[in-house]
């Protein structure tokens, strides 16, 4: 099956946060790699597929400026509502990241991807993906990825997986990106299963 907005709409309307499969209840692992850009909490940081994670609040209390993209206008409602009014100051879209951004964003310092990507598995999708990337981000913004490893789960949420390692992720970004860092990290999900990620940070130099 593929990823699909129809998909994701009834998983986030069926399911409630706390036992979504990759559910957190701090996002210490990606706030770890902020922490290794400089100056990071003057930055517009665009989350790609937001979801309904809690970093959205790290965030905000830090006085980031936020765009935040889900294919789920479910998740996005739900996201609505848990801030209320300090929502403001966000900019909202809801597309499919695999496909190019519809309308004007302000310019992305930072790029933030938890399990987002590891759902393409058709290559076009993944190329649209990484093309989204490179056109959104500025030159010596930073990019960070958190996706199932190779040796991760083949499936979450009823879903075939792309897995990668640090090599893979490396090519599909290309020359104009340097890596900074990465570690291996293995989730617990809310059913107490191990899932493996790979955690990457990765700057843009031109």
């Amino acid at each position: 099956m593929k990823s699909s907005r129809k998909h994701w709409d009834t998983i986030f309307s069926d399911t409630e946060d706390s036992k979504l499969g990759w559910y957190e209840k701090n996002a210490f692992p990606t706030l770890e790699l902020l922490n290794q850009v400089p100056e990071w909490k003057k930055s517009t940081v665009f989350l790609p597929g937001v979801g309904t994670s809690v970093l959205i609040e790290e965030l905000l209390s830090t006085g980031v400026k936020l765009i935040l993209n889900d294919i789920s206008l479910e998740a996005l409602n739900r996201v609505r509502v848990r801030l209320n009014n300090e929502g403001r100051e966000i900019d909202w879209l809801c597309q499919d990241i695999a496909r190019p951004i519809q309308g004007t964003i302000p310019d992305v310092d930072i790029w933030i991807d938890r399990a987002v990507l590891h759902f393409l598995t058709d290559e076009d999708d993944i190329k649209g993906y990484f093309e989204n990337v490179k056109s959104t981000l500025n030159a010596g913004g930073y990019a960070i990825f958190a996706e199932f490893s190779t040796t991760g789960a083949p499936e979450c949420a009823g879903l075939t997986l792309h897995r990668y390692s640090i090599e893979a992720l490396s090519e599909k970004l290309g020359s104009l990106f340097k890596l900074v860092s990465h570690f291996d990290y293995t989730y617990i999900n809310p059913s107490g299963d191990p899932r493996p990620y790979i955690y990457a940070l990765y700057k843009r130099e031109k």
